[in-house]
C-alpha cells in the first residue's frame, strides 16, 4: 500500500525515537507528538509495514506445544477478510463492539478488522460474568458481540438488540466466525477515519465504585503508545512476551500497539496455570528478546530457579503496580539485566518509566517519557511541588492522554481540573527529575501524625523470604489514630504461626524507622479486582469493622509488641 500523509507523520515520529532509543536526553527535550487530522493505524500504519512482510508479526505457544506463527502480511490479509465478513454482518463506522476472546489468533484479527472498519472495540475479558456484560452492553451501546463458544451462554442473560458472532464449536443463533476466511481478502474502507475518531471503550476495573469507561481515539493509544515503545525499547525484529490477559489496558499496550509499532513479533505462551519452569523453557526456545510481567509473576518467577532461563531477554520490564527493590534484585543477580519499571494508567500510555540508556535509581519509577509533561501538585494548596499527584500538564496537552470518561463530562471535569490531568498517584521528585512512587492518593494514610506510604512498607515485608506478597492499611487504633497493618500471603513452605509473625516483625523492626513499623500483621489472602490489583480498599473497610471494639483484638491478628524486645 503506498504511504499516506498520516504513514510519513507517524513513522518520522517513530524513526525518531529508535534513533535516540538510548539518548533520553535528547528524546525528551526534541520529541513532538506526531500532528495528525487523518490516520486509521490499521489501514496508514499495520497494513503498510505488512506489505510483502514475511517477518513474524504474532506467535502463539500453546501448553500441549502447538503453536501458530503469522506473518505481518498474513495479518493484513485475514483481518481484510474479517472486516469484508462483520461489514456483511452490519457492523459500520461507529458502531460499538464488545470483543471477549482469549489471547488466540482471532482476538488480533478483530482488532485489527474493528480499526479498519472504524468501528469501537468494548473489550472485555472473558473472565465476566453475565451482570458485568449487561453493563458493558448498556452503557457501552454495543451493537455487536464476538465471542468465544466457552462463554457465548452468558449473554443469554444479556439483553439488547446486537448482532452475536462465535469464535470455536458453532452455537445455534450466532454467525461463526470460520465463515470470515471465505470473505475477500482486498478491503476498500467506507472513508476517512479522523484522528480524533473514537476508537476503544474501555471499562476499567472498579476497585471502589462503577467501572468508569474511558474513551480513546485513534490517536491516543496507536500513536500514544510510541511512549510505550520508547520505554520498553522494542525495535524491528525482536520478540516481545508480555503477559496480560486480554480485555485490560496493559493488553492494548504491549500486545498490540508497542510491539507493532516497532515492527516487532507478540509472542504469547498460553498456559491454564502458571508454571515459571516451563515458560522459561519457551522464552529459551523461541529466543524471546523482550520480556514484560506484572509484579505477581515476576514475584512468582522469584520463587524457582532463574539459571533455568540460559537465554535471558535483553529487555525486561514491569507494569500494572510498582516493583519491590527485592524482586529487581533476584533478577539482576540471576539474569544480568534489570527490570525497568513504568507508571500509566488506562487513561493513558506510560508517562514515566526508566527507559533504555538511563541511570537505573532503586526504588524510582524513573523520569517523564517523552511526550510527557509531569507535574506533582500538592492536594491541598494545588501548588506544585517535589511531592505530591501525579498530574499532567495539559498546555501540553500528551497525544497518549484519554479524550475522557465517556458520557460522564463531570468526571472527566474533575479529573482534568486547574489545567492539569489528575492521575489520583502520588510521587516525589528529586534534583535529577527522577519519580519516586508513593502511593495512591487514597492509600497514603497518617499514622501518630506521621504520613504512612503502603507501597514503601510493603518493599521492605517482602524481602523477607516467608512473604509473597504483602498489603498494608491503616488499623484503627484508640492512641495512634492508626497504626499500619500488614496482610500477608506467605511463600510456599511457610507457616501461618506465631513463629513466622515474630521473623517478619523482626525484620520490620530491622530495616523501617520506628514511625513507620508494622504494628499488626495478618496472613491471609489479598483480595483482588478482575484485573489483579490489590483492593486495599477491602482491607481499610475490613479493619474498620475488626476493630469497632478497640479493646478486643480480631482472631488471627499478630502484634509487634507481642514479640519486641521489652529493652529495645
Amino acid at each position: 500500500m503506498a504511504e499516506t500523509v498520516g504513514t510519513a507523520t507517524f513513522r518520522a515520529a517513530r524513526d525518531f525515537l529508535l534513533a535516540h532509543a538510548e539518548d533520553y536526553e535528547t528524546a525528551y527535550r526534541e520529541f513532538d507528538w506526531p500532528e495528525l487530522t487523518e490516520f486509521n493505524w490499521a489501514l496508514d500504519w499495520f497494513d503498510v509495514v505488512a506489505e510483502g512482510n514475511d517477518r513474524p508479526a504474532l506467535w502463539i505457544v500453546e501448553q500441549d506445544g502447538s503453536e501458530t506463527k503469522l506473518s505481518f502480511a498474513q495479518l493484513s490479509h485475514r483481518s481484510n477478510q474479517v472486516a469484508n465478513w462483520l461489514r456483511g454482518l452490519g457492523v459500520h463506522r461507529g458502531d460499538r463492539l464488545v470483543l471477549m476472546l482469549g489471547n488466540q489468533v482471532e482476538l488480533w484479527e478483530t482488532i485489527l478488522a474493528a480499526m479498519k472498519l472504524g468501528a469501537v472495540l468494548i473489550p472485555a475479558t472473558p473472565l465476566l460474568g453475565p451482570a458485568d456484560l449487561r453493563d458493558r452492553v448498556q452503557r457501552g451501546g454495543a451493537r455487536h458481540v464476538v465471542v468465544g463458544s466457552a462463554d457465548a451462554a452468558k449473554f443469554d442473560e444479556v439483553p439488547g438488540d446486537y448482532t452475536r458472532t462465535v469464535v470455536g464449536a458453532p452455537v445455534p443463533g450466532w454467525s461463526d466466525y470460520a465463515d470470515a476466511y471465505g470473505a475477500p481478502g482486498e478491503f476498500t474502507p467506507d472513508g476517512p477515519t479522523r484522528a480524533s475518531d473514537t476508537l476503544l471503550l474501555y471499562f476499567t476495573s472498579g476497585t471502589t465504585a462503577l467501572p468508569k469507561l474511558v474513551e480513546h481515539t485513534h490517536a491516543s493509544y496507536p500513536v500514544g503508545h510510541l511512549s510505550t515503545m520508547y520505554w520498553i525499547g522494542l525495535r524491528p525484529g525482536d520478540v516481545h512476551l508480555n503477559i496480560s490477559s486480554p480485555g485490560w489496558a496493559k493488553h492494548a499496550w504491549s500486545n498490540v500497539f508497542a510491539p507493532w509499532n516497532a515492527q516487532a513479533c507478540v509472542f504469547i505462551y498460553n498456559y491454564a496455570r502458571f508454571d515459571a519452569t516451563r515458560l522459561m523453557r519457551e522464552m529459551d526456545r523461541c529466543r524471546v528478546t523482550s520480556f514484560c510481567a506484572p509484579p505477581t509473576v515476576w514475584r512468582m518467577l522469584i520463587q524457582a530457579d532463574l539459571g533455568q532461563l540460559r537465554t535471558p531477554p535483553e529487555k525486561v520490564v514491569g507494569a500494572g503496580e510498582p516493583l519491590n527493590p527485592e524482586v529487581i534484585d533476584q533478577i539482576r543477580k540471576a539474569w544480568g539485566v534489570t527490570i525497568r519499571d513504568g507508571f500509566g494508567q488506562t487513561e493513558t500510555t506510560v508517562q514515566v518509566a526508566n527507559t533504555p540508556g538511563q541511570v537505573v535509581k532503586p526504588g524510582s519509577m524513573g523520569r517523564a517519557t517523552p511526550g510527557y509533561r509531569v507535574a506533582l501538585v500538592d492536594p491541598a494548596t494545588g501548588e506544585v511541588t517535589d511531592e505530591g499527584e501525579i498530574c499532567l500538564d495539559l498546555s501540553d496537552r500528551p497525544l497518549g492522554l484519554m479524550a475522557g470518561y465517556h458520557g460522564d463530562p463531570a468526571r472527566t471535569t474533575e479529573a482534568m481540573a486547574d489545567g492539569f490531568y489528575h492521575t489520583g498517584d502520588m510521587a516525589s521528585r528529586d534534583t535529577e527529575g527522577y519519580l519516586t512512587y508513593v502511593g495512591r492518593a487514597d492509600d497514603v494514610f497518617k499514622a501518630s501524625d506521621y504520613r504512612i506510604s503502603p507501597f514503601e512498607l510493603e518493599s521492605v515485608l517482602i524481602e523477607h523470604e516467608a512473604v509473597a506478597e504483602a498489603a498494608v492499611v491503616p488499623s484503627p487504633d484508640p492512641v495512634r489514630l492508626a497504626v499500619p497493618k500488614a496482610y500477608v500471603v506467605l511463600a510456599t513452605g511457610w507457616e501461618s504461626s506465631a513463629e513466622t509473625a515474630a521473623a517478619i516483625f523482626a525484620h520490620c523492626r530491622a530495616n523501617l524507622s520506628p514511625f513507620k513499623r508494622v504494628r499488626r500483621l495478618e496472613f491471609a489472602e489479598l483480595p483482588k479486582t478482575i484485573s489483579g490489583k490489590i483492593r486495599r480498599v477491602e482491607l481499610r473497610a475490613s479493619e474498620t469493622v475488626k476493630h469497632a471494639d478497640p479493646q478486643a483484638r480480631p482472631d488471627g491478628e499478630y502484634r509487634d509488641e507481642d514479640f519486641a524486645d521489652p529493652q529495645s
